[in-house]
């Protein structure tokens, strides 16, 4: 609603409508249309980067590629700008409670790599510690928390629901995040999809973002599951690249330095079909684990 269709009529532009993800119809669109704004969920354009035939098509008109919705991996952006040789790539934040936008990476000026942006107009983030409620100061993680016009009120007819997430006039959203010394703000986690592995916290984002350095991987998911030993262990779902030999003993060695010890997968599940997504195309931990029969606490 925000960033298509109300941008789209505010700049007077032309909106062309895909009923759901179809990468032919894209590719075709983009050829045919020669659209210049183009935003979309991070499992679309790695869809689009892992396209055999994506060397066939000019994607020069797109002048501004918006990822929202879902974290994007830094390895995602590299290989969509290096395979469709755009350099307008750039991550954008929100949530359904903040009508959704929250900050952006500027349309023009410094887009950061790995950070979704800076607050929009009006808008103040700050990061909170959960146990003691300050603002923290820069570069400290905590729990972003959002204050702004486009905040909702609450939650229709939810009172003690809304009471727990607007605080002191703050939405508190639930993610890790911190600010830095620029104001662009840098996303490490959902709270809730936080692992804690003998007393340590892992964030499933780092260790998914070691993964996609790979070059045979495609598609990955990491999350916690419940270990009687550890409390959680830290488990990985990976599909690899069409034609990729990928093993689990290979991909193992590969994150051996690039992550810590309590963040290596104690298990790397290798899928030939797409991992499970939402109607919007985003990779979804929640129906992965329900597929698998996994309940966390």
């Amino acid at each position: 609603m925000t960033v298509v269709l109300n941008c789209s009529v505010q700049a007077g532009t032309k909106i062309i409508l895909h009923p759901k993800f179809d990468l032919a119809d894209v590719f075709k669109t983009i050829k045919k249309h020669r659209p210049t704004l183009f935003p979309a969920v991070p499992a679309i354009f790695n869809a689009m980067a892992n396209a055999p035939d994506v060397g066939k098509y000019d994607f020069s008109c797109l002048k501004f590629c918006i990822s929202g919705g879902a974290p994007l991996p830094l390895d995602v952006k590299r290989l969509f700008e290096e395979k469709t040789h755009s350099k307008a790539l750039a991550e954008g934040y929100g949530l359904t409670e903040t009508s959704p936008g929250a900050s952006f990476n500027p349309a023009v000026g410094k887009r950061k790599a790995g950070s979704v942006g800076m607050p929009v107009p009006g808008t103040v983030i700050e990061i909170i510690c959960r146990e003691t409620g300050v603002v923290l100061p820069v570069g400290e993680k905590g729990e972003v928390c959002i204050s702004g016009p486009q905040v909702m009120k609450g939650y229709y007819n939810k009172p003690e629901a809304t009471a727990e997430v607007i605080k002191n006039g703050r939405l508190h959203t639930g993610d890790v995040g911190y600010l830095d010394h620029e104001g662009y703000l840098f996303l490490v986690d959902r709270i809730k999809d936080l692992i804690i592995v003998r007393g340590y916290n892992v964030y499933p984002r780092i260790v998914e973002e070691a993964i996609y350095l790979h070059k045979d991987v495609e598609e990955c998911i990491v999350a916690g599951v419940p270990d009687p030993e550890r409390g959680e262990t830290v488990w990985a779902w990976v599909k690899p690249a069409a034609g990729a030999q990928l093993t689990e003993e290979a991909l193992m060695q590969f994150l051996h330095d690039k992550i810590s010890p309590i963040e290596m997968p104690r298990k790397i599940i290798l899928r030939e079909k797409p991992l499970p997504k939402t109607a919007v195309g985003k990779l979804s931990r929640k129906d992965l684990l329900a597929e698998e029969g996994i309940e966390r606490k």
